[in-house]
């Protein structure tokens, strides 16, 4: 079992959380409850809306990846998986939205739901200001 990030989870609109790595998306899935939640913590610093932490099987994680498009990465139990600095100012996926108003195209025409830019490695500045934050969070 890994966790996801997911908006408006149980939805006709459900959109799942996705970074953007070397230009593909990558849907992260997490070996630790926790580090998930703490994630999602993270992105409401961010002004992300708030995302549900849900339990799935790699297996169909990892399938849905390759059907859609997107690349998937595993975040070891323990490992300080940070949201990037910066994050895309504008998103296909929108929690307001009709699901008759749904994207129907093909995962090859069709931009992910939700996704950031994925920076090479942290400036003291942005360690900084990850601190501060996580001791928000806290």
């Amino acid at each position: 079992m890994v966790y996801v990030l997911l908006f408006n989870a149980r939805t006709e609109n459900e959109g799942i959380h996705t970074l953007n790595v070397d230009g593909q998306d990558v849907v992260l899935m997490f070996e630790y409850e926790d580090d998930a939640t703490r994630f999602a913590l993270m992105l409401e610093a961010q002004d992300f809306p708030e995302a549900a932490v849900e339990g799935m099987d790699q297996a169909k994680i990892e399938e849905f990846c390759e059907s859609a498009g997107y690349g998937h990465r595993l975040v070891s139990k323990g490992s300080l998986a940070m949201p990037p600095e910066q994050n895309l100012e504008q998103t296909t996926w929108n929690p307001d939205q009709s699901p008759d108003d749904l994207d129907i195209r093909s995962p090859e025409t069709r931009k992910p739901e939700t996704r950031a830019p994925e920076t090479s490695g942290p400036s003291q500045a942005e360690i900084d200001r990850m601190r501060q934050q996580l001791e928000k969070l806290l």
